[in-house]
């Protein structure tokens, strides 16, 4: 259960797809505090499950594709603006609302990728994922699947920079060594997919 400690948000900024709130706090020893919030979230819904009965949903939905026909992982390389760099990280997007998170995976992964989503394996959904609790309220769900296909940029936005690398564990095991840029999230996917090479070897 939500324990109530924000006592009033105020909007500083708000865009399309990341608003900036003030949020305003009560700490332990009852004094109030003063907090910075970047959201994806309406400001409708930030009231609705700060003040209202209202609960948080996923923004996101993040996928750990293996590639069935290639039997290697699926990660991409991306240019991310705060970093002003590339990043290898996992095919991933925004959940419209109302939309079903299967149906978002496949938009997604064909979007970013090319491939085609053969079958979720395993879905952790509603868990409340979050990448960093202490800046965002940003969180996602997670997707375990297979895919197929061959890899492609035709379907990328316009301002989308995306690489498509299928890994096998000796290249995960490299690009891991390489000590480059790396969203968390591939970081744990490229180390349990060696880490499950090694079980099967034994």
């Amino acid at each position: 259960m939500r324990q109530k400690k924000v006592k009033k948000l105020t909007p500083i900024r708000k865009s399309k797809y990341l608003s900036m709130y003030e949020m305003k706090y009560e700490s332990k020893d009852k004094s109030e505090k003063t907090w910075m919030l970047a959201t994806r979230k309406s400001e409708e819904e930030l009231n609705d499950m700060y003040f209202g009965d209202g609960n948080d949903r996923d923004d996101a939905v993040v996928m750990v594709p293996y590639h069935i026909e290639e039997d290697k992982l699926v990660i991409i390389r991306e240019y991310r603006v705060p970093l002003d760099d590339y990043v290898y990280s996992l095919p991933a997007g925004l959940i419209d609302p109302g939309e079903d998170i299967e149906v978002c995976a496949k938009r997604e992964l064909k979007e970013e990728t090319g491939l085609d989503l053969v079958e979720i394996n395993k879905m952790d959904s509603g868990f409340g994922l979050y990448p960093s609790p202490g800046m965002t309220d940003e969180s996602f769900s997670l997707l375990y699947c297979t895919c197929k296909g061959e890899p492609s940029n035709k379907y990328l936005e316009p301002t989308e920079e995306i690489q498509t690398l299928l890994v096998d564990r000796q290249q995960a095991v490299e690009i891991l060594k390489s000590k480059a840029n790396m969203d968390v999230k591939a970081f744990l996917a490229l180390q349990i997919f060696i880490s499950v090479g090694k079980d099967n070897e034994n």
